[in-house]
């Protein structure tokens, strides 16, 4: 993942002043290394003591003698210039000598306070780093704070959403319920009638409410058969096997195609009666059986063939071969298996499914059945996003990105494989 533009121009300046100041402090270090004058001259003092020796006043000399007289006359006319003379190198040795001193002093002051900066200066990186540190380990304590109260906050969400859930599930339970009594109370039935219309649709209304929550509305489900039904154009009439809510029934009415529906379920029955379709309650195999040879177009069965058990799913194959016209068309379509994901997401969600039907042994049955055009067409393929991605061939050896690459399309083959499947077989 490419790193944050700032972040980058962040470091690079982090890093530029981090050897600057170790610059700094490497040339503070070099001059605070410098000698005092009696350091870099140890002959200094014992100059000094000459010359304060040598600034000692001079004695009057002897002026005794012959020439006494002249030596005081020129004496007293000496004197004054010898003292000032001598007044002028006391003074000036006196300004030296604590000119030097004072100098010392200050120069061993500033070497001191150079010492000091040093030391200071590297003390100064440490408590930086344990401040750094400090505050990145706030803001961890303060960041798992505050994921901790998200976590706490989404979890009391979700107990909420499970609640709303269960309370809509329970509701579209309910409403299956009153929506099967008042088509039955509108067709005018007896009281009787209407007793056991309430009883049927309570039992059923359950898996109703299941299928309006897991397969997906009425328009969802219209989307996903739409292609289904231009297969059966010329192939009336058509029978509908397990029409669930009717949506392949209104399809094929749009397309004045003749077809009708069998349903077990009560209340699916009585929501595609309300929508002017014809549909009868009972069940699917004995339906087939009722039908005379040769007098279908079409057998159409979506996500019905996973719920009937062995034996029944082979009389059904045969009883579709028996009464089709030569030319008839069977399409079946249920979860396809192979794909992990279908598998667990969506067959083993209803506990009404018998079990799962591979492609080729549907294939087989079907074939076996006296059906002699049989193909397998995949359905429902899924998203690319939820699919594995592709290894990015950048920076690895060509053999080995493309051994990776081949074993995440086997996964994905394996794991999110199509959803569903068509069985079409011609008669």
């Amino acid at each position: 993942m490419d790193e944050n533009p700032d972040l980058t121009a962040l470091k690079a300046r982090l890093e530029e002043q981090e050897a600057a100041y170790a610059s700094a402090l490497s040339a503070l270090d070099a001059l605070a290394a410098f000698p005092l004058p009696f350091e870099r001259l140890p002959e200094l003092p014992q100059q000094l003591a000459r010359l304060n020796a040598l600034c000692q006043p001079t004695p009057p000399p002897h002026l005794g003698g012959l020439w006494a007289p002249l030596k005081r006359r020129l004496w007293a006319w000496l004197a004054p210039t010898l003292g000032r003379s001598a007044e002028f190198d006391a003074t000036l040795i006196q300004f030296l000598n604590g000119y030097v001193v004072e100098t010392s002093r200050a120069l061993g002051h500033l070497r001191n306070l150079a010492a000091a900066l040093i030391r200071y200066l590297q003390q100064v990186q440490p408590l930086m780093d344990l401040r750094d540190r400090a505050a990145s380990g706030l803001a961890t304590t303060r960041a798992e704070l505050i994921l901790e109260a998200f976590d706490r906050r989404q979890e009391s969400l979700a107990r909420r959403l499970d609640g709303l859930l269960a309370l809509k599930d329970r509701l579209e339970t309910v409403a299956e319920e009153a929506r099967a009594v008042r088509a039955t109370l509108a067709a005018g039935a007896p009281a009787p009638a209407v007793a056991e219309a309430a009883r049927s649709a309570a039992e059923d209304s359950v898996y109703t409410a299941f299928e309006n929550r897991f397969r997906g509305s009425p328009a969802e489900v219209r989307e996903r058969l739409a292609d289904y039904a231009d297969l059966f154009q010329g192939l009336a009439p058509v029978v509908d096997l397990g029409c669930g809510r009717g949506e392949f029934l209104e399809l094929l009415r749009e397309q004045r195609i003749e077809a009708r529906g069998v349903e077990s379920n009560a209340a699916a029955v009585l929501e595609c009666r309300s929508k002017g379709l014809q549909v009868s309650q009972g069940d699917l195999l004995a339906t087939m059986a009722a039908q005379g040879a040769a007098s279908l177009g079409g057998v159409f069965a979506a996500q019905v063939a996973e719920h009937l058990p062995p034996a029944v799913l082979q009389s059904l194959l045969r009883q579709a071969h028996r009464v089709l016209r030569p030319g008839g068309l069977l399409l079946l379509e249920t979860v396809n298996p192979r794909s992990v994901l279908a598998f667990l997401e969506i067959y083993n969600r209803d506990l009404t499914h018998e079990r799962p039907l591979h492609p080729e042994t549907l294939r087989f049955l079907a074939a076996a059945a006296g059906f002699a055009e049989v193909r397998i067409e995949m359905r429902s393929p899924v998203d690319a996003a939820t699919r594995l991605r592709e290894v990015p061939r950048e920076g690895l050896p060509e053999a080995v990105a493309e051994v990776l690459n081949e074993n995440l399309a086997r996964l994905n083959a394996l794991i999110y494989g199509p959803q569903e499947y068509a069985l079409i077989a011609r008669r």
